[in-house]
């Protein structure tokens, strides 16, 4: 029988009603003929609800506590999940991160994934069962502690298990209909894609677009697991992500891939460095042990007069604080003046493959922002990407006026947002 392993995001199974709903297309799945696992989220915000519970009771909550007490809104979505398909008639069994072999760093709330063990999900297809398993989290082998993925974990947990049990297919259930060519929250007319390779929504992921997480994609792409983002609001055929087509097919492909947008960077300068080798070692070797990914950098030219530069990065807000200690405690081997931080700032990316072949499209994205009146602040490149730093507030009006520039609205009326968090 084909393997199936579909996700189910927060707003999917928010309340009883979805998680009724949820369970009536999985027993849909499994009458169809194949065999089912399923990775669920926490219901609606009970993530956020429970971090702010752990903020109301202390000011510093402890990594290790804190990750077995995200973990319990994940086990809550599973249990229910699977007595809602039980009453579909239809044999369902629960399984928590550790329970369905899913193995882990030790490193609390950030864990990565080393391996999947997936006995008893294996056990429990044999039996003619649907196996849920909660997302988002998995056990250090070392301690035996439970241990979280991030946010978005629950993304990495199915494509995971999907690579493991050598699924034909991981179907990420969304609020949206699939990969759009913008975010139709900022863009109504947002066009939804078909098909998009997995280089190209690595880089969508990347630079904002919340529908994936970068972490997901990389594990698709590693294991090369088909992914189909649809909506659990609709029976419509959403967007597939897999490999790369063959150049006939690629030929048809749209230059353009889509926009995207990211508002949950800042950005630090630092001041008066000396313009000499070493100095962006020393600099980012201070970032690096407290373990903070940097995003984009700029260094500017040197001053001749006095031989000093600054430099630029971007990071995730959320580690802004942890970096500027970083900085401050080895400020004596950096040798800098000052340092500035920002976090008001908003990353707007271009993506796509056919950049690699087609002239102009620098000089038409940069002639929309123009256009629109967004200064630009920071610029980065790949081969199949265009970012740029802007102030947050002009973030929206840039991304319609990329989206329009290279003609990637859609004739087909305004996109349907059936949720409200893009998960």
């Amino acid at each position: 029988m084909p393997l199936v392993v579909q996700k189910y995001g927060g707003s999917s199974v928010a309340d009883a009603a979805a998680v009724r709903r949820v369970a009536a297309r999985v027993a849909a799945t499994v009458r169809e003929g194949n065999d089912v696992v399923v990775t669920v989220s926490a219901m609606g915000d009970t993530t956020d609800e429970l971090i702010d519970l752990a903020n109301a009771v202390t000011d510093a909550p402890d990594p290790r506590e804190m990750d077995i007490l995200l973990t319990a809104g994940e086990r809550i979505s599973m249990a229910l999940l699977a007595m809602a398909i039980q009453s579909e008639g239809i044999p369902a069994q629960a399984f928590t991160g550790q329970q369905a072999g899913v193995i882990t760093t030790s490193h609390y709330g950030r864990a990565r994934i080393i391996d999947v063990a997936p006995a008893r999900v294996q056990k429990a297809l044999a039996a003619g069962k649907v196996a849920i398993v909660a997302g988002f989290q998995g056990v250090d082998p070392e301690s035996n502690d439970v241990t979280t993925l991030g946010r978005g974990g629950s993304d990495t947990t199915a494509v995971a298990l999907a690579a493991a049990l050598d699924a034909d297919v991981c179907e990420i259930y969304t609020d949206v209909d699939g990969v759009f060519s913008a975010d139709p929250r900022v863009v109504a007319t947002a066009r939804k894609l078909s098909r998009i390779t997995y280089e190209e929504m690595l880089d969508l992921a990347a630079s904002g677009a919340k529908v994936l997480m970068p972490r997901c994609v990389e594990y698709a792409r590693r294991f090369n697991v088909p992914i189909h983002v649809r909506s659990s609001f609709s029976g419509l055929e959403g967007t597939w992500v897999v490999g790369d087509t063959d150049e006939g097919d690629t030929m048809e492909e749209p230059i353009i891939a889509g926009v995207a947008h990211d508002r949950s960077e800042a950005k630090i300068t630092v001041i008066g460095l000396p313009d000499v080798p070493g100095t962006a070692a020393r600099l980012f070797e201070a970032v690096a042990k407290a373990d903070v990914n940097i995003d984009m950098i700029v260094q500017n030219v040197s001053a001749v007069q006095t031989g000093l530069t600054d430099i630029s990065f971007t990071l995730p807000a959320t580690r802004l604080n942890d970096a500027l200690a970083a900085i401050e405690a080895d400020s004596e081997a950096i040798g800098y003046q000052e340092v500035v931080t920002d976090d008001s700032i908003g990353k707007v990316s271009l993506v796509g493959a056919g950049m690699r072949s087609n002239a102009g499209v620098s000089a038409k994205f940069f002639a929309a922002l123009r256009d629109a009146g967004v200064n630009i602040e920071m610029i980065s490149t790949s081969d199949i990407r265009i970012s740029v730093v802007t102030r947050s507030e002009l973030v929206d009006k840039a991304v319609r006026a990329v989206h329009t520039a290279f003609e990637l609205d859609s004739v087909e009326g305004e996109a349907v947002v059936y949720g409200g968090t893009g998960r």
